[in-house]
C-alpha cells in the first residue's frame, strides 16, 4: 500500500548517497494525519523515499534541547 503524503516544508538537507538519494528534514502529513518532522532519504523526484523517523513538535524542542547541551561532536 502507498502511503499518502503532503511535504509542507522543506526544512533542509543532510547529505546525498551515492544513488542520489538526499536525507532530508521535512515537515510532513502522512495519510492526513497532524504534520510531524521527518527526517528520511528521498529520490529527486520525491516520488520514492526510504525509511525514516517522525517527530512530533514537543520531541523536536526536547532534541534541541539535547543537542544545545552537547558541547561539541
Amino acid at each position: 500500500m502507498l502511503e499518502k503524503f503532503i511535504i509542507y516544508r522543506h526544512i533542509g538537507s543532510l547529505s546525498e548517497a551515492d544513488n542520489g538519494w538526499i536525507k532530508e528534514l521535512n515537515f510532513v502529513s502522512w495519510n492526513d494525519r497532524e504534520p510531524v518532522y521527518d527526517i528520511r532519504t528521498w529520490n529527486e523526484e520525491h516520488t520514492k523515499y526510504g525509511k525514516g523517523v517522525t517527530a512530533t513538535s514537543k520531541q523536536m524542542a526536547a532534541l534541541k534541547e539535547l543537542l544545545n547541551q552537547i558541547d561539541s561532536f
